[in-house]
């Protein structure tokens, strides 16, 4: 059984490749759940698919784990970590009241997007070559969506400008973009201190996705020089441009002539 779940994980069969693709779905689909109950009042149904989830998510926690090499490593790593935490948030509600915490914890699921989206290159020529947009997109969503959480929790219960989670999200998005429009504002010392972190933070990842957007637009690839460090250049180059050294550029399967 460990050999199978090793071989499903890390191996290049087709079963392998299939089983990895059914495993993304399921996490695109578990994200897209957390986002969408972020906006809804807690209901039942909502708690018993938060349960089935969260079983799917153990048990493949502990397939993970079964078959690392060092599960030391493999118990203290970034993702081992979210995932548990994940998992508590989807358990607790059976014995905690307070739900909306746990919304916020729920959304850094939103981190594993990049996980995703570095399996999709296998995939897709798309994910491949647009890999450093989607990047930068990811992290700005990440942040909206999380601010926006954090935002309806702090401030529901002492703003009654925030009366649901669009009104949280609305006023993350106006408050990054410096738009501004004045009739939603935070309340208190924490409520200002959070403005001022969403104004910077999410500035400089909305300028991040701008010059990556602005970098495709120039055609230029990512490769760096073995001998310089220069990262960027002509998608036809055979040398780089500052040192002169030779660089190997993908080309999918044309020949260049080496200097």
């Amino acid at each position: 059984m460990r050999k199978l779940l090793a071989r499903l994980y890390n191996g290049t069969s087709t079963t392998s490749k299939v089983f990895r693709f059914f495993m993304l779905i399921v996490d695109i689909a578990a994200i897209s759940f957390f986002i969408a109950t972020a906006m809804m009042p807690f209901q039942d149904w909502i708690l018993k698919v938060d349960l089935a989830i969260a079983a799917f998510f153990s048990l493949d926690l502990l397939a993970r784990l079964w078959i690392a090499p060092a599960k030391g490593k493999f118990l203290v790593s970034w993702g081992t970590l979210l995932d548990i935490v994940i998992i508590a948030t989807l358990i607790a509600p059976i014995f905690l009241n307070d739900l909306l915490f746990l919304r916020v914890l729920r959304t850094l699921r939103l981190l594993t997007s990049h996980h995703i989206v570095r399996d999709l290159r296998t995939y897709s020529d798309f994910f491949k070559h647009n890999e450093k947009i989607i990047y930068s997109t990811l992290n700005l969503s990440v942040f909206i969506f999380f601010m926006s959480s954090l935002v309806f929790v702090l401030q529901h219960k002492v703003n009654d400008q925030i009366n649901n989670y669009v009104d949280a999200l609305y006023y993350t998005v106006t408050t990054l973009t410096t738009t501004g429009f004045g009739d939603i504002i935070l309340h208190g010392n924490t409520g200002k201190l959070l403005s001022i972190f969403i104004m910077v933070f999410g500035i400089s990842l909305f300028l991040n996705l701008v010059q990556n957007l602005f970098r495709r637009k120039n055609n230029k690839v990512d490769v760096t020089c073995q001998e310089c460090g220069l990262s960027r250049h002509e998608p036809d180059a055979v040398c780089c441009k500052h040192c002169g050294e030779n660089i190997h550029i993908p080309n999918d399967g044309e020949v260049r002539a080496q200097i």
